[in-house]
């Protein structure tokens, strides 16, 4: 037998990013791996899941209504526990900032396994946002054994915070190698709205779901949209609409019944790089987009007033707008009238490559391959 890994995610944009990985894993014979998720979401991730046919050994459906990050927390740790002293594995691999991240870095660091942390060293030097995710890498990071960084700004936001320089490997971001899966020049749409569009004119892709835009922030999103959309007939938004019905409600109150705002149910992975490889630009609260949009040459008005991805502004590929109703209209009518001044895709986040340099850092680790 090889050496056992478990890789444990719970959300989305953890499987879209887990996935190359796990296949690469799969396909080596120096590994045993072993998939377990927490369905932190449930029908988001099962939807990545089946896309990409990969079959959880362990599957904790932890999801449930109304639940607090602390019933979350003791239910996943209490699981863990247990699945860890079943496995024996020699490393887990998490990946990012959510809570299922730092649970299964946590449980593995009480049974002394080896920890990789995957997208490791994002920092937006906020505790309290994003909320709870900055507190979740940070911890993680002080448990981590393998710190596989995207890039050099992460690594040495890592240093600053003590992590030994040996343990932390620049390799890229994952979710470039899962784009290599996903992204056609003749893809067609799944999605039966996205079928019909006409991708010949104007198309900008909005979201907006993270905790800290709840409320007001979103409020303000849908009235610029609404207003620019009054404004611009010719142009058509596809408003990404998260699961959360408190952000389903607030959406729906404000865009509902406008004939050029198109407002979605989650898409498909497939669906969503394709999309935004054709849009014109992207309008968002997401950090995944802020990385797969610059990628495919999309400049980014991010809906935050804080962000992890600092490269990309300096490659000027996203704008930092905050959620004032005002800016954000500025902001998102320069574009429209004068055009995003893209400078072509960025590889910031690597090749496509990163999941073949994590297996071979760890091949050399355990077994002293060169």
């Amino acid at each position: 037998m090889g050496i056992k890994v478990i890789s444990v995610f719970g959300t989305r944009p953890e499987a879209i990013k887990m996935v190359p990985l796990i296949k690469e894993l799969d396909k080596n014979k120096n590994f045993e791996s072993i998939v377990c998720v927490t369905a932190q979401h449930r029908e988001m991730l099962d939807n990545v899941l089946s896309k990409f046919d990969i079959v959880p050994k362990y599957d904790l459906n932890l999801m449930k209504e109304k639940q607090t990050l602390t019933t979350l927390t003791t239910s996943m740790m209490t699981n863990l526990e247990k699945i860890y002293l079943e496995e024996k594995p020699k490393v887990v691999l998490v990946h990012g900032d959510t809570t299922t991240t730092f649970c299964s870095s946590l449980s593995a660091f009480y049974q002394k396994i080896d920890i990789g942390h995957v997208e490791a060293g994002l920092r937006s030097n906020d505790l309290y946002f994003p909320f709870p995710e900055e507190a979740n890498r940070k911890l993680t990071g002080v448990l981590a054994k393998y710190h596989f960084a995207p890039t050099s700004l992460s690594k040495n936001n890592l240093l600053k915070e003590g992590i030994n320089e040996e343990n932390i490997y620049v390799v890229g971001n994952t979710v470039i190698d899962t784009m290599n899966y996903t992204i056609s020049d003749d893809y067609s749409f799944n999605n039966d709205v996205l079928k019909k569009i006409d991708f010949s004119h104007k198309v900008i892709v909005v979201t907006a779901h993270r905790r800290e835009s709840w409320g007001k922030p979103i409020t303000n999103i849908c009235n610029v949209i609404k207003k620019i959309s009054n404004e611009y007939k010719n142009i058509k938004f596809i408003f990404l609409t998260h699961l959360n019905p408190i952000v389903r409600d607030t959406v729906k109150s404000i865009l509902n019944g406008i004939s050029n705002v198109y407002m979605l149910d989650p898409i498909d992975i497939y669906d969503s790089h394709n999309l935004l490889s054709r849009c014109f630009f992207v309008m968002t609260d997401s950090g995944g987009i802020q990385e797969e949009a610059p990628y495919l040459g999309k400049k980014v008005l991010v809906l935050r007033n804080e962000t992890e991805r600092e490269e990309m502004i300096e490659e000027g590929m996203i704008e930092l707008v905050g959620t004032n109703e005002d800016r954000i209209y500025r902001c998102a009518k320069e574009l429209i009238e004068n055009g995003v001044g893209n400078k072509g895709a960025s590889n910031v986040y690597g090749d496509g490559n990163t999941s073949k340099k994590i297996i071979n850092i760890l091949e050399k680790n355990y077994l002293g391959n060169n």
